[in-house]
């Protein structure tokens, strides 16, 4: 049985990048591993909460690579304790998100053991280009 990416129709010139976005967004951060929310807020506001209880400022990071917004968060071990029971995640984790054009990070706070980044879709710009055609 051949595959036929829905990209390779005649109409949808220079969408093979949407075919690894999919497949990449299918990949990322499929452990449940911290535990996510996504709101939105109006048309073109977002907000993506992460439960990251124990992490602190310096433990987190937040960039976009590649078209990806990536949260990361490590801890440096514990070894001044001992556990009796350690039942608290404290893992190093990975979430990414495949971010559309024109969503942008507008920023990231961190209260109460949840990670808020506020996203935003910018208005694009309608631009008629004429081309001009030569005659040879």
């Amino acid at each position: 049985m051949s595959r036929n990416p829905f990209a390779n129709h005649p109409f949808l010139l220079g969408f093979e990048e949407v075919e690894r976005l999919v497949e990449r967004a299918s990949k990322s951060g499929s452990d449940g591993y911290p535990p996510y929310n996504i709101e939105q807020h109006g048309e073109r506001h977002y907000r993506i909460t992460l439960a990251v209880a124990g992490f602190r400022e310096q433990d987190l990071s937040v960039s976009l690579e590649d078209g990806q917004l990536i949260i990361r968060g490590g801890k440096p071990d514990d070894t001044e304790r001992t556990y009796l029971h350690r039942g608290i995640a404290a893992r190093q984790f990975q979430r990414s998100f495949v971010m559309a054009d024109g969503l942008e990070v507008v920023g990231a706070s961190l209260e109460n053991g949840l990670l808020n980044i506020d996203l935003e879709r910018i208005e694009p710009v309608n631009v008629v280009k004429k081309v001009p055609i030569k005659i040879r």
